[in-house]
């Protein structure tokens, strides 16, 4: 049985759309050469092929190729320039190159990527940094989503909203266009294990913000990001959120980092704890150290402190499966939530069939090791409406906002698209042991 905590269900989804592309560097693969080429990388090929065309030859397939992108994309003569010094340096040119065949070069190493052309779902939300305009009693609010994409490719989009006291929800429109950010590698002194820094100026809406894969570590996808407004002991307030960085062969966290959702850094996390799922910061110091929530053994909840931010070694098991729906496993559904009586935290449990479902706790606000009450039975299950998808019979959330003493939550179903529901807070610590 589900919790008796009433949940007011949005009439809101959140869906997949393929139409929605950005353009993304491309690197042709490592395949051989054609005979006579041994001694020039695939890139030198390409470029030469490219400065090898006549003037028409060049000056047709240009328009060509700026025709067929101008349409869904903006600035697309500069991000195609921008492209080419970025792959200039696996080149040697022969001959000095025009700003056309720049242009058309740069074109050869750049793809279109539909990044939620599968599945748009597991968001998370934070307030805006911009609250200017909104009505008393109302909120506007960043929502994060995992989209997912080509090679079942997982990036982070943005969408934008606003909460009103009367429980309903308005999204603004999402942009038909994506940007291209201007990327810039962030060197840590160990091999492909560069941050990144990405700049994203020219977006005219959040929801035109694509994070993608970008290094090797992530080659295969960014997923689940966990925001948090992280406000320090002086005051200063910073949008921090962790993520899952997938190889393909290893997964690791790591941290994205923002104060303006226009300049963002991700950097990697380090230590023993940073090598699983889901871990979640508390959004300030406790007794002068970071904190966070993790799963060091994909099935209890650990509490983990830190003088580093980035740096986590081990911490102490906080919450262990108890009840028929989390035997799985337990995680947290986002970073916690500070309120008068304690952390409010969103859990997930995992029971038979591979049932995920959402439950809640309180922990301790001095000493969150500390659990003070824990729903019995879920908050959220799968239902006969809710459990059909790409990955059947689940229902997951990255985070919650709190807005006087209701709580929104948007959560995905079944790892292919997002809702979203309101809960009274009073009413969920009622219903805790």
């Amino acid at each position: 049985m589900a919790s008796n905590v009433p949940v007011n269900h949005l009439p809101i989804q959140l869906r997949a759309d393929p139409a929605r592309v950005v353009l993304r560097p491309f690197v042709p693969a490592d395949e051989p050469l054609p005979p006579g080429s041994t001694d020039l990388t695939r890139a030198q090929c390409l470029a030469d092929r490219v400065l090898a065309l006549t003037e028409a030859e060049l000056a047709e397939e240009l328009a060509r190729v700026i025709a067929s992108l101008s349409d869904r994309h903006r600035g697309i003569e500069e991000v195609l320039l921008r492209r080419f010094h970025e792959v200039n340096g696996m080149m040697i040119a022969a001959r000095a190159v025009s700003s056309e065949q720049a242009h058309l070069i740069g074109a050869y190493f750049c793809e279109e990527y539909s990044f939620e052309a599968a599945a748009l779902f597991n968001p998370s939300i934070v307030a805006h940094p911009d609250q200017s305009g909104v009505a008393a009693g109302a909120v506007r609010f960043i929502l994060s989503l995992r989209g997912v994409g080509e090679g079942h490719v997982s990036s982070i989009s943005f969408r934008t909203g606003i909460f009103s006291p009367d429980g309903t929800v308005v999204l603004d429109p999402a942009s038909p266009q994506a940007i291209s950010p201007r990327i810039e590698m962030i060197p840590d002194g160990e091999p492909d294990d560069s941050g990144v820094r990405l700049f994203c100026e020219q977006s005219r809406s959040l929801s035109e913000i694509v994070i993608f894969p970008i290094t090797y570590r992530q080659r295969h996808g960014i997923e689940d990001l966990r925001l948090a407004r992280f406000v320090d002991d002086d005051g200063h307030a910073t949008y921090l959120g962790t993520y899952t960085a997938f190889s393909g062969e290893e997964i690791r966290e790591e941290l994205l980092r923002t104060t303006d959702f226009a300049t963002f850094e991700l950097n990697a996390l380090r230590g023993p704890a940073a090598v699983n799922k889901g871990m979640a910061l508390f959004p300030r110091r406790i007794d002068g150290q970071y904190a966070m929530l993790g799963r060091l053994d994909h099935e209890n909840i650990w509490l983990l402190k830190s003088t580093d931010l980035y740096h986590w070694d081990t911490g102490i098991k906080i919450l262990s499966p108890r009840w028929v729906w989390e035997f799985v496993q337990l995680g947290n559904c986002g970073c916690p939530i500070e309120i008068e009586e304690g952390w409010l935290v969103l859990i997930h449990g995992v029971g038979p069939v591979r049932n995920y479902c959402i439950g809640a706790c309180l922990l301790d606000k001095a000493d969150p090791s500390k659990v003070l009450g824990r729903l019995a039975t879920p908050l959220l299950r799968p239902g006969l409406v809710e459990r059909d998808g790409y990955v059947p019979n689940v229902i997951y959330s990255c985070g919650a906002l709190l807005s006087g003493r209701t709580l929104i939550l948007p959560y995905g179903i079944a790892d292919s698209f997002a809702t979203m529901a309101t809960v009274s807070v009073d009413a969920l610590l009622a219903a805790m042991t």
